[in-house]
C-alpha cells in the first residue's frame, strides 16, 4: 500500500472511532458476564485483532484488588462502575497499574455515587469535546505526514541513491517515528503529572504496594 493510501486509510479509521455514549450504558445493574459483553460489543472497533479481549473477568477482578475499581454490589456493577471501567480501558494501554491507581482513585474516592457531581457528569464533560479534538488530531497527522514525505529526497542527502520503493518505505518509517515520538513525549508528561498527584496527595490517602 502506497503511503498516501495508508494515510487516507488511517483517517477513515479515525472516522469510525467514538467513545461510548452515556445513553448507551444500561440503566440496570449488570453481572460480570453482561459487563464484559457490553464492553466487547461497544469497543470492538478499536481492537487490534478480532481475538483480542477488551476487558476480561480477570482484568476487572485485578482492578478491584488494586483498589482502582470499587467492588460490585451483590455481584452487580452499576452505571458508576461502567464509567470507571471505561476510564480504565482508555488509560490502561498507556499507564501502569500504579499510575492508573493514582489518576483514578481520586475519582473513585470523591465522585463514585456522589449526590451532585458524579462520574456520569465527569465522563460527559471530559468527552464532550470529542469532535473538535478529532479534528485537531487529523490536522496534526496530516502535518506529520507532510513532513515525513519531505524526508529522503531524491537526488540529495541520504535519499540520493534510494529506489522509489525504498524511499517510500523510509518515509513511512519517518511518519511512524513522528507519531511514536509524539506518544513518547506525551506519555512522559502524563507520568510526570501522575508523580505530582501522588506527591501532593495526603500520606494517609496514598495507595501503596502497586508496581510502577
Amino acid at each position: 500500500m502506497k503511503n498516501k493510501e495508508t494515510l487516507h486509510s488511517l483517517l477513515r479509521f479515525l472516522d469510525t472511532i467514538s467513545y461510548v455514549k452515556p445513553e448507551q450504558i444500561p440503566d440496570i445493574d449488570l453481572y460480570m458476564d453482561q459487563v464484559t459483553s457490553f464492553m466487547e460489543d461497544h469497543l470492538k472497533k478499536v481492537k487490534r485483532y478480532p481475538e483480542d479481549k477488551v476487558l476480561t473477568k480477570t482484568m476487572i477482578n485485578n482492578y478491584t484488588k488494586a483498589k482502582i475499581l470499587p467492588p460490585p454490589e451483590k455481584k452487580k456493577y452499576s452505571r458508576e462502575h461502567m464509567y470507571m471501567l471505561l476510564f480504565i480501558y482508555y488509560y490502561k494501554g498507556i499507564l501502569s497499574l500504579g499510575d492508573l491507581n493514582t489518576v483514578l482513585s481520586g475519582l473513585e474516592g470523591k465522585y463514585f455515587n456522589a449526590p451532585e457531581l458524579n462520574l456520569e457528569e465527569i465522563y460527559k464533560e471530559v468527552f464532550r469535546l470529542e469532535y473538535s479534538q478529532m479534528m485537531v488530531l487529523k490536522e496534526d497527522i496530516l502535518q506529520k505526514f507532510k513532513r515525513a514525505e519531505e524526508t529522503f529526497q531524491e537526488g540529495e542527502g541520504p535519499g540520493a541513491s534510494l529506489s522509489p520503493e525504498d524511499r517510500e518505505e523510509l518515509r513511512l518509517f519517518s511518519f511512524i517515528s513522528e507519531l511514536a515520538f509524539d506518544v513518547y513525549l506525551k506519555k512522559l508528561l502524563i507520568e510526570k503529572l501522575c508523580d505530582q498527584i501522588a506527591e501532593e496527595r495526603p500520606a494517609n490517602n496514598k495507595r501503596k504496594g502497586l508496581s510502577r
